[in-house]
């Protein structure tokens, strides 16, 4: 798989587009050197909701936070650019749970579960009408990221074995989407917004199943890791950071019928807003104070785990750092009080 950060960057400087947000949002109480930080990002709303969130609410800017957004395929791309150094930290799918397992980047905060926004598609004009036409065939996917963790799920879940049973075709999700579309693969296992091309482009396209049918047994969350010389450096820099994702976040739950607009017009103009609309509803977001609680009782570092073994014996991760050492609860227990 190419690891090539794509040339469209998004070079969006957050206190400035924050300085064009809506009028009312107060300034930092006490005066903070604004910094700078590089994030890298996949273009999918259950992993920039925050992002963009607090750029037009005047959240990151409130913590005097200014980050240089870029924009990447794969969580997969993200997570080797910021193990390069050319990214301080990310925000992502499921690869919150593999690369800091393998001690590359600390994991800190959760955005969401992917409830369904992982789904699979398959296409019933060449015979794929139940999972049980599936067995010997080919599925289209990205291996690695949170639509090859829900797949893994869904064939094991439904009496498939993923390594003898179908063949998974390992393409970057644009080419997968493309493979299905053309004929030349029956099934896609892709992520939102992806299938509003498979319904676009093949209407007779049949969704066989999205990850809620294996909720909380399977849940996969998404989040942000920084890098580990970065993380030992700038503590106090990410305090500021989950204080302005915690307001980025509670702002979205409570207001989204008002933020959903201003974010669909201004980072993804391509989709209707309708459409982005249905992403939202796809993932399922926590207030931070609810997030404080699964923090501190272990459910949030339980999904996390269970989805570093399937890394652990897909990607033969040896040795894996348990997910209650890779990611740091401490800081969100720390700005969000109890």
């Amino acid at each position: 798989m190419s690891h090539r950060i794509k040339t469209d960057r998004r070079q969006l400087m957050v206190a400035g587009a924050s300085a064009l947000g809506l009028a009312g949002v107060g300034a930092p109480a006490i005066a903070q050197q604004r910094t700078r930080i590089r994030v890298g990002y996949v273009d999918t709303l259950a992993v920039t909701g925050q992002i963009w969130t607090g750029v037009h609410r005047g959240h990151w800017a409130n913590e005097a936070i200014e980050f240089d957004p870029v924009k990447f395929n794969t969580g997969l791309e993200l997570f080797n650019a910021m193990i390069g150094g050319s990214l301080d930290m990310l925000s992502t799918g499921a690869v919150i749970s593999n690369f800091p397992a393998r001690g590359q980047g600390k994991a800190f905060l959760i955005n969401n579960i992917e409830f369904a926004t992982a789904q699979l598609w398959v296409r019933e004009d060449q015979g794929i009408k139940s999972w049980a036409d599936l067995k010997g065939r080919k599925i289209a996917t990205t291996l690695g990221t949170t639509a090859h963790v829900f797949a893994d799920a869904a064939l094991r879940a439904n009496g498939l074995d993923p390594a003898k049973d179908v063949e998974l075709v390992n393409q970057g999700m644009p080419v997968a989407v493309t493979s299905f579309i053309s004929g030349a693969v029956p099934a896609v296992a892709l992520w939102v917004p992806f299938n509003i091309q498979v319904r676009a482009r093949v209407p007779s396209a049949k969704m066989l199943v999205d990850a809620s049918a294996y909720f909380p047994k399977s849940a996969i969350v998404g989040g942000w890791a920084v890098r580990a010389d970065y993380y030992e450096k700038n503590r106090p820099i990410l305090e500021r950071v989950v204080r302005g994702w915690a307001a980025s976040n509670d702002d979205l739950i409570r207001n989204s019928g008002e933020i959903l607009p201003v974010i669909q017009a201004k980072n993804y103009a391509q989709v209707p807003l309708e459409e982005l609309q249905e992403q939202f509803k796809a993932s399922r977001y926590y207030p931070a104070a609810e997030w404080r609680k699964l923090y501190q009782d272990g459910t949030a570092l339980g999904w996390l785990q269970q989805v570093t073994d399937f890394y652990a014996r897909v990607g033969g991760i040896q040795n894996p750092v348990p997910a209650k050492t890779y990611f740091d609860t401490s800081l969100l227990l720390n700005a969000v009080k109890g």
